[in-house]
Formats: C-alpha cells, sequence, structure tokens
C-alpha cells in the first residue's frame, strides 16, 4: 500500500509540476493548482517518511512517473486551464476510489497508516471538487479526457503495486 500511495502522491506532485509550467501564474486556475499542490507535497513527504521508516521499496517506475506526470499536466494545461482542472477531477475521482479501497483493506489493522489515507483522502476529495468548481466539466472533450485520465491512473496504480 505504501509503494503505490508514495508511487500516487509523487506522480501528483508531477503533474501539477507540469501544469504551473505552462499556466499564466495569475491566472485563477494556476492559483488552485498551486494550492493544491502544496497538499500533495505534504501527503508525499508523510509517505517518504512512511516508506523509510517501515523500509518499504519504492516503486522502480518512479523515473517514469516523473517524466509521464509532468507530460501529463503540462499537456491538460496546454490544452486549457479547464482541461487542467479536467486532469485534477479524474485524477482525484481514481484517488478516492482506491483509497477507499485501500481503508476497507486495512480495516483496523494499521490505524497510522489508515488516519493518514482518510486524512488524504479528504483533501483528494477537496481537490476534485474545488476542480469541478473552478470549470473542469466545462473542459473541451471532458467525458473523454477524464476516461482517458482515469484509465491512465487504473494502470500506474496496477504497475506501481506490481514493479
Amino acid at each position: 500500500m505504501l509503494r503505490v500511495d508514495q508511487a500516487g502522491e509523487y506522480g501528483a506532485t508531477r503533474i501539477y509540476a507540469g501544469q504551473l509550467a505552462v499556466l499564466r501564474a495569475n491566472c485563477p486556475e494556476a492559483k488552485l493548482i498551486a494550492r493544491m499542490a502544496s497538499q500533495e507535497r505534504r501527503h508525499l513527504a508523510r509517505f517518504d517518511q512512511m516508506v523509510a521508516e517501515r523500509r518499504v521499496r519504492p516503486t522502480a517506475l518512479q523515473p517514469l512517473w516523473n517524466v509521464a506526470g509532468f507530460a501529463l499536466g503540462a499537456a491538460t494545461a496546454l490544452m486549457s486551464p479547464k482541461a487542467a482542472l479536467a486532469c485534477t477531477d479524474a485524477v482525484e475521482t481514481e484517488i478516492d476510489k482506491h483509497y477507499s479501497a485501500q481503508l476497507k483493506q486495512l480495516g483496523t489493522d494499521d490505524s497510522e497508516l489508515a488516519a493518514d489515507i482518510a486524512e488524504f483522502q479528504a483533501d483528494e476529495l477537496e481537490h476534485r471538487d474545488t476542480a469541478r468548481e473552478a470549470g473542469a466539466t466545462g473542459a473541451f472533450g471532458y467525458p473523454v479526457l477524464t476516461a482517458a485520465i482515469r484509465a491512465g491512473c487504473r494502470v500506474a496504480i496496477a504497475l506501481s503495486k506490481r514493479i
């Protein structure tokens, strides 16, 4: 669980970095994304700490997630600020499902990890809702764009569990 969660938070920081590299710093969407990116960095720091403490091997795919995450973020921001928000919507929708499954699987077995996952899940849902309120669903091709990103997230999660 820690390996995939750490990889996911790392990927999220890279997506936001790609978006912020493209978007004008003073546009409203960039300001929202910068705030969300800050929270993702906090999540990543916590998972990095737990990975080290529990001696969990990080995914060997981290170099790929570095490039793929940044590219996804930059590409969606180049499409439009609304497409960047649609990316957040899609990613956070999948992460919510992922974290819900993990919390169910954990039960009461690891209260420390469960508490962190529950806290981060609430942040991710807030990111999704913020993106939607700011116009994510108005992005050109929203249904296709978000379906493709969600599928990519599911593949990344599956690969990070194994590699």
